[in-house]
C-alpha cells in the first residue's frame, strides 16, 4: 500500500476522528463544570496604581552589537 498516495484520504479519517472525539468530550466538560462551580467572588480596587518600569540605559552602537 502507498501511503503517500492515500495521505489525503487519512487525513481526513484522522480529521473526522479528532472531532467526533472532541465533540464527546465537551459534552461531558460541561457536565462537570455545572456541577462542579462555584460563586466567584471578585474584588476590585479602583485607587491602585499600575506599577511603570523606565529603563534609561544608553543603545548599543552597531560595534558594540557586533562584539556581542
Amino acid at each position: 500500500m502507498n501511503i503517500a498516495k492515500h495521505m489525503e484520504s487519512i487525513f481526513l479519517a484522522a480529521a473526522v476522528i479528532a472531532g467526533a472525539t472532541s465533540l464527546a468530550s465537551a459534552a461531558d466538560a460541561d457536565a462537570t463544570r455545572l456541577a462542579m462551580s462555584a460563586p466567584v467572588t471578585q474584588i476590585v480596587v479602583h485607587h491602585a496604581k499600575m506599577p511603570v518600569v523606565v529603563v534609561a540605559a544608553k543603545r548599543l552602537s552597531a560595534a558594540e552589537k557586533a562584539a556581542l
